[in-house]
Order: C-alpha cells, then sequence, then structure tokens
C-alpha cells in the first residue's frame, strides 16, 4: 500500500494519506466485507467514487493492523463509526488520495479532509467564508489560503459529525498567517455554547490540502 504520509498526532491518535493506485479487485481482496457492503458496493457506478471508498476501508484496515472484520458504518448524521472498535475515525478522499484519521481515545473526537487544490474555489468563496472573513488580511481569491480554510472548516464539521453546523454562519476563523504546515484557531458555534478548537492543516503534496483537527 502505498502510503505517503503517516503521523502519530499524539499517543492516541494517528492520521495517515495514501495514493490509490490498486484495482477494485485489489482492494477488495484486502477486504473481509458482509453483505450489506457488498450490496452497497454493487449499487456505486464503477470509477474513482468506488475506489475512494474501498482505499478509505484498505487504509483503515491498515491502520488499525488487524485481521478481525471491521465493522465501519454510518450513523444518521453520516459520520462513521466502528462497532466493535470502541475508537473515533474519521475518513476522506479526493481523486486520487484517501485519508484516514483515529482516535483511540473515546472522549477525544477527530476530523479530517483531503482536497485536490483547484481554481474554481473562488467562485464559491463567499458560500463559506463570511464578510469578516473575507476582510482577512491574504484571504480573498487566494486560492491556497482558501482550500485551507475549507479543510479546517470541513474538517471541524465532521469532528462535531452532527448536521445543522454550517460553515459561514457557525465556523468562524481567526486571523492566521498561511504556511504549507500551520495552524487556524476556530470559534465553533454549537448548540451547548461556543467552543475554540485549534486546526491544522498542509499541503500533503503539491497540489492538494489537508486539515485535521482532535479535540
Amino acid at each position: 500500500m502505498p502510503v505517503i504520509y503517516n503521523k502519530d498526532i499524539d499517543d492516541t491518535t494517528v492520521l495517515a494519506v495514501w495514493k490509490i493506485g490498486e484495482t477494485e479487485e485489489e482492494l477488495l481482496s484486502a477486504l473481509q466485507l458482509k453483505q450489506h457492503e457488498l450490496d452497497f458496493v454493487a449499487s456505486l457506478n464503477k470509477g474513482k467514487r468506488l475506489l475512494q471508498w474501498l482505499s478509505t476501508r484498505v487504509l483503515l484496515r491498515h491502520l488499525l493492523n488487524t485481521d478481525e472484520y471491521i465493522d465501519c458504518r454510518m450513523d444518521v448524521h453520516g459520520k462513521p463509526y466502528l462497532v466493535n472498535f470502541d475508537y473515533h475515525i474519521s475518513l476522506s478522499h479526493t481523486y486520487d488520495y484517501a485519508s484516514v484519521m483515529i482516535s483511540k481515545d473515546r472522549h477525544r473526537s477527530v476530523g479530517v479532509d483531503i482536497e485536490q487544490i483547484k481554481t474554481k474555489i473562488a467562485l464559491v468563496q463567499q458560500k463559506f467564508l463570511s464578510p469578516e472573513e473575507l476582510a482577512l488580511s491574504g484571504l480573498k481569491d487566494n486560492i491556497q489560503a482558501l482550500y485551507a480554510c475549507w479543510c479546517v472548516k470541513e474538517a471541524v464539521y465532521k469532528w462535531y459529525g452532527k448536521k445543522g453546523l454550517e460553515f459561514k454562519a457557525h465556523i468562524r476563523i481567526q486571523p492566521f498567517v498561511l504556511q504549507d504546515e500551520g495552524v487556524m484557531t476556530t470559534v465553533v458555534e454549537l448548540p451547548e455554547g461556543l467552543k475554540t478548537l485549534t486546526v491544522h492543516y498542509f499541503n500533503t503534496i503539491q497540489g492538494y490540502m489537508l486539515g485535521y483537527v482532535v479535540a
């Protein structure tokens, strides 16, 4: 498996990224799937989406380092969880890359997002950034900065894992200086009150951005 990034975030949290180079048959041979999963796989069109779904599960198996069946499901909000492991997980994929994040601390959730960088994000920046955020120095129309913000907000969204959290209204990015590998402070408006999070972002490889949070 071509793992291009594997990092222990702390004693209980790991993050990995790998390049999808296998065929559907090769990915399937590395998995133990039950009938409901095989039915879901059969419902997907042949192509990138199928390979991405399979690859996140193979990478999950690689990180858990187990021969046991891994029962990975989605809750009512669409957040992935493990039935037979008491861990928090987050999955992401884009084009030919997949990412998985695992926390073995049941009191700390995780969120990860990886994106291929494309200039078209400038066309939708007003949809996920507030006027105050767009006024931050060096942000508006800066493609790298916009993707860093998107990945950070998406990571926070996945960390929370419940519907109703809006990028523009509820996740507010504080002033930051764009770096190849940096952090952003976000203030998140949750039903239970405000939560301040430190979210990391970096260019995994040229042309891709990744954001992650554990809290």
